[in-house]
């Protein structure tokens, strides 16, 4: 990658970083604060020796801000490389900086307790590792998913066994919807958004001055293997009050913020809140860039007004899942108040100017920040932004299309591009205007004009590199961490090819833990509805290892499906286990061997299982997405 950087980029950063707060510290003393002890190496590895976790990668960030770099999303950088194990308050310790999130552990009357257990089975072993050689080999007594997304509970197989809670000796303790979520996200739309969070992670790019330096929330993801265990516990109203091995909680329920499924909780002994995912040193999204169901600022905003009017007079610290931690009460509140003030602010007025007739595009060139939150580091958009958040708020409400019938049935984007092109002259005519536009610093022009010529089927190499150093440009101006990878990350597939999606969320820990109605949803997602229009197939599954029945039907290229007493009548009858069914939806189940070994007995018409099998497709973990 080229790390020039042109006269215009450099005036963008320049004007953007002039009010900015360089003189506000805290966060250095917050972030170091604390401080026990941390591992010698800092790259975590894999039983195979694959690195799934490399901080010593980011050594380059002690160093001066670059010019390939905004100034402040370097100085985020810098406070995520800190890491280690660092005491919150006594009896409450986080470990940070061994993942894209933090894991949690409050010592408890015979253990501890873990909350959000990273990624990654290797990080959070790593964790918990370091946990224990400084404060004892304490076993773990209970496990807390504050809500449904991938680093809050992928690594629980790290630190605990499945066992460990089907036999009650482990609470594993979530908020109400924790699995539907957890599941949609990760399974049901897993190939496309991993394949999405490769662009929005930088997690193929280099790290360094001019490639991936953190995303704001987070370094990067880590890569090693993802589990789930099933929650056995439930928290499903705000004020409900658990004591878990001696350790008192008090949830707060906040569904629709910054997941579908979510909590507060406050540790009234101690005086501490974890605000989980609604409070971080960021500005968060409302619709992330991989792509996720648009969250409810309003609702956002008014969950920590309620935070605040639970817990605010009492509290010394405030934690949470990422970032550092906010001591004192006076303190504590005003992060709360930032926080909530700035997804306020931002629904109100996109909502003010919507009524107004502007688009969400226009909204966000628009709208502009009061003076007091640019002032203040933790609303800053490192992570989410400004400009897709106010979109994001305008899409929950009015959805994607803007009003404009001209906008209502556009041609698909490579026939737009033929058009695009043709109207500019040819290849040559619109390769002129994206010179003119890189040339002039519009690097915003530049690169829609680029795309029309790549997406027409005539761009060159000249072309792909004029649009990859214009996307490069964009990224090194960028604050926003996720913008910086997106931009440069499309800039290594147009020169390089594609890089793939480096991590999965739907490997054999997380399938593993899916309900047989899962499974079938995921069957059905699978089903290449042409090539399934005119057949017609009536399949009864008889799960063994839980004694029930579910009844399928696929018709009109849809498979349908419900829970039943007892087989459909005419249907073909496959009696298996929920893990030798979980092989049949990954295509790993070898039908002869199955049949042989009785792991697999069909009753009825055997070749109704072939054709169901016939008509699934495989999801592409590689699809293209800045090029045709």
């Amino acid at each position: 990658m080229t790390a020039d950087v042109t006269p215009s980029t450099l005036a963008s950063i320049a004007e953007s970083s002039t009010h900015l707060p360089f003189d506000d510290t805290a966060d250095f003393d917050d972030v170091a604060a604390g401080f026990i002890a941390t591992r010698g190496n800092r790259q975590i590895t894999a039983a195979d020796g694959r690195v799934v976790w490399d901080l010593d990668a980011y050594a380059f960030l002690d160093e001066p801000c670059p010019p390939t770099a905004h100034p402040s999303l370097w100085r985020q950088g810098q406070l995520l490389k800190v890491d280690g194990l660092f005491e919150v308050v006594p009896g409450i310790y986080q470990v940070r900086g061994f993942d894209l999130s933090n894991i949690t552990f409050v010592e408890s009357d015979n253990g501890v307790i873990v909350i959000d257990p990273l990624i990654s089975v290797e990080t959070a072993a790593a964790a918990l590792e370091l946990y224990r050689s400084e404060r004892g080999d304490r076993p773990v007594t209970g496990m807390i998913y504050t809500h449904s997304h991938i680093d809050h509970f992928g690594g629980v197989l790290g630190v605990m066994t499945t066992e460990d809670a089907t036999s009650g000796r482990i609470p594993v303790i979530a908020p109400e919807g924790f699995m539907e979520h957890a599941i949609s996200e990760n399974i049901y739309a897993g190939p496309a958004m991993a394949r999405r969070a490769s662009y929005m992670y930088g997690a193929a790019l280099t790290k360094g001055p001019d490639g991936q330096i953190g995303v704001g929330l987070g370094q990067t993801v880590s890569t090693g293997q993802t589990t789930l265990i099933e929650p056995t516990v439930t928290i499903a109203t705000t004020g409900e009050e658990l004591t878990v091995d001696g350790v008192r909680l008090i949830f707060q329920l906040t569904p629709g913020a910054e997941a579908p499924s979510e909590m507060n909780f406050y540790f009234p002994d101690f005086k501490a809140l974890c605000a989980a995912e609604n409070a971080s040193h960021t500005l968060h999204n409302i619709v992330t860039l991989r792509g996720a169901q648009v969250r409810d600022a309003r609702a956002w905003s008014a969950y920590l007004t309620e935070t605040i009017a639970l817990w605010g007079e009492d509290l010394d610290v405030v934690f949470a899942s990422h970032h550092w931690p906010t001591w004192g009460r006076e303190r504590a509140v005003a992060y709360l108040e930032a926080q909530r003030d700035v997804y306020a602010y931002l629904h109100d007025q996109t909502l003010r100017l919507m009524n107004q007739g502007l688009t969400g595009p226009e909204i966000a060139d628009a709208i502009e920040i009061p003076p007091a939150l640019e002032a203040t580091w933790s609303v800053h958009g490192y992570y989410g932004s400004v400009s897709h958040n106010v979109k994001g708020i305008y899409q929950r409400y009015l959805g994607w299309y803007d009003g404009n019938p001209s906008n209502l049935w556009k041609h698909a984007p490579e026939e737009a591009a033929v058009r695009y092109v043709a109207a500019m002259g040819g290849l040559d005519g619109a390769m002129a205007v994206a010179r003119q536009g890189f040339d002039d610093g519009d690097y915003r022009w530049a690169v829609e004009v680029l795309n029309h010529i790549i997406f027409s089927g005539l761009a060159d190499d000249a072309a792909r590199q004029l649009q990859a150093s214009a996307l490069e440009q964009l990224g090194f101006g960028a604050e926003n961490g996720t913008w910086r990878a997106e931009f440069l990350t499309a800039a290594q597939e147009l020169r390089s090819g594609i890089v793939g999606t480096p991590t999965s969320a739907g490997g054999a820990g997380m399938l593993g833990a899916l309900s047989v109605e899962q499974i079938l949803s995921a069957i059905a997602i699978r089903i290449d509805g042409p090539k399934a229009w005119d057949l017609h197939l009536l399949i009864s599954f008889e799960i063994t290892d839980e004694q029930t029945y579910y009844n399928a039907e696929l018709r009109n290229g849809a498979f349908i499906h419900q829970r039943a007493d007892s087989p459909l009548p005419g249907a073909t009858v496959l009696r298996l286990s929920r893990p030798t069914l979980i092989s049949l939806l990954t295509q790993q189940l070898d039908l002869e061997a199955a049949l042989a070994d009785g792991s697999l007995v069909i009753d009825g018409d055997a070749g109704v299982l072939v054709s169901l099998v016939g008509c699934t497709s495989p999801h592409d973990p590689d699809f293209a997405i800045v090029t045709p």
